[in-house]
């Protein structure tokens, strides 16, 4: 899964939210140097990741993508499930979007001093263009698609997925729809687990 849904599977507790987003730049042990709800955020994401890139309904998503992108096929889908999460957000959440999306990025700004440094560096950029609410429009997330081809030098050519997005829009969010509401649950077990 992609950032709005790793935040929105974090609940409510800030420390979890602040770790689940860290995660992917926190490798093996080091996790383990932060506070104890960073450090459940931080094992909820790999276990988010973990069960994700494990389940069939994602894989048949992947599989959709993958003849064009390779093993770009995951990330791409990953962004696209965040597009149908941010597009259908009053199914899940009671706060608008936006409300929510500003109070994680003022999360940020009051944490700031204990996130990582790619983080640090990779936030103005995020909140100035508003990654996370840019996500529910499909020229919001075609933008994010071009920005991670150009990451990858223009190798992934992510930004030509908007297409299959387009062309496969209703399996797509079937899909999402869901491997969603089974991601809730073993995001709640995981986190009661932890």
């Amino acid at each position: 899964m992609n950032f709005l849904a790793h935040i929105y599977l974090s609940g409510e507790d800030e420390g979890v939210i602040i770790g689940n987003f860290i995660a992917d730049g926190i490798k093996g042990k080091r996790y383990q140097k932060y506070p104890e709800a960073i450090q459940k955020g931080i094992l909820l994401h790999r276990g988010i990741d973990s069960y994700t890139d494990k389940h069939p309904t994602v894989r048949k998503s992947t599989a959709r993508l993958h003849a064009n992108y390779g093993h770009y096929a995951g990330v791409i889908v990953d962004i696209l499930y965040d597009h149908f999460l941010a597009k259908n957000w009053s199914k899940y959440h009671d706060l608008p979007l936006d409300i929510f999306v500003e109070n994680f990025y003022e999360l940020l700004r009051n944490n700031f001093t204990i996130l990582p440094a790619r983080i640090q560096r990779m936030m103005p950029y995020m909140i100035s263009d508003n990654w996370l609410l840019s996500y529910a429009t499909i020229p919001g997330i075609s933008k994010i698609l071009s920005q991670m081809n150009v990451r990858t030098k223009g190798v992934s050519k992510m930004n030509f997925a908007v297409m299959e997005l387009e062309e496969f829009y209703p399996q797509f969010e079937e899909e999402f729809t869901s491997f969603f509401a089974e991601l809730i649950d073993f995001s709640e077990n995981k986190l009661a687990q932890l």
